[in-house]
């Protein structure tokens, strides 16, 4: 029984037990994010709000530019420098959000393993020029 029971009927909720510290351990909180959905369905969500803030401060920006140039307020001016600043951050961020997708995409590419095997010869120049003709016919001879 917990001191929300009233709360709990009045919302028609089942009260949840939480631990003594208040709040689940960080493991079950966490899920891993290396599933290649989550890791897109996160750089889009990132991207729309990036898109979202861009467009809102473009918005605001002109409307601050129009007050500014009403009022000849110094105020307004700064306002407005520091919106143009902020809406260039957040266009930067876009970039970056595209670049570090890019860099997880060729990390998931570059994880293949190659195996390159190398042939030793040991002897000398005028040895491997003769097994290098020899292997020249032999191939014209297959032909």
């Amino acid at each position: 029984m917990s001191g929300y029971d009233g709360i709990d009927k009045a919302l028609d909720v089942e009260a949840s037990i939480v631990p003594e510290g208040g709040c689940l351990p960080r493991k079950k909180q966490l899920k891993n994010i290396t599933d290649k959905t989550d890791i897109d369905r996160d750089y889009e969500y990132s991207r729309g709000q990036l898109y979202s803030i861009i467009e809102k401060g473009q918005e605001t920006l002109d409307g601050v530019m129009e007050l500014a140039q009403e009022t000849n307020s110094p105020r307004a001016y700064e306002v407005a420098g520091q919106l143009i600043k902020n809406v260039s951050d957040a266009t930067d961020k876009l970039l970056k959000l595209q670049k570090e997708l890019k860099d997880l995409n060729a990390e998931d590419k570059s994880s293949t393993t190659n195996i390159t095997n190398n042939a030793l010869i040991v002897g000398t120049t005028a040895e491997l020029q003769k097994l290098i003709k020899q292997g020249l016919l032999d191939e014209k001879k297959n032909k």
